[in-house]
């Protein structure tokens, strides 16, 4: 997916949302997963991971190579990471 249309799809998914044939719930889940599908191929052979652990990294996610990159990924972005794990998110 490319930008425009990535930039497409999220519009045609507030417009749905605006005239009441989506939830807010709903939206959000689209634009996750359109979000994600765009940088995932934008950047190759990334795969999503989420951090789980202290509250300064818990809910983050990064785009890595792997599961030790993703750590490092969240460990250079959070000055006090703490404790946490990473998971693949499908």
């Amino acid at each position: 997916m490319d930008r425009i249309s990535a930039l497409r799809n999220i519009e045609e998914a507030l417009a749905e949302f605006e005239t009441g044939s989506k939830s807010l719930s709903d939206l959000e889940q689209d634009v996750r997963g359109m979000l994600r599908t765009y940088a995932t191929e934008f950047e190759g052979d990334l795969q999503a991971y989420r951090a789980s652990g202290e509250a300064a990294v818990d809910g983050l996610v990064v785009l890595a190579p792997s599961e030790t990159a993703a750590r490092e990924r969240v460990q250079a972005l959070v000055a006090d990471a703490g404790e946490f794990t990473v998971t693949v998110v499908e």
